[in-house]
């Protein structure tokens, strides 16, 4: 059972990865319009846009609601985590 731990500890650690690609990406223009980025956008978005419908952009310019949504991916994370340590240890 320690494989599924470890395996659930990954998935969070590589959709954590896809959602700083997305976030250093949109700063690049000319990376927004390849399919490497759409890719990223079509499994972080709907996340990142729970986020964006609760938090403006500050000024109408910047957006934090990444910032949001790493702090509750975290803690997501954490209590997932700590559940399969007590099921399965």
């Amino acid at each position: 059972m320690y494989h599924v731990i470890v395996a659930v500890n990954y998935l969070f650690s590589a959709y954590i990865l896809l959602l700083i690609l997305r976030v250093l990406g949109s700063w690049i223009p000319p990376l927004q319009n390849t399919k490497f980025m759409h890719f990223i956008a079509f499994y972080t978005d709907p996340y990142l846009n729970f986020f964006r419908r609760f938090i403006p952009p500050i000024g109408g310019v910047m957006d934090i609601s990444p910032i949001v949504a790493f702090f509750a991916l975290y803690i997501i994370k954490s209590l997932v985590m700590r559940l399969l340590i007590s099921l399965f240890l």
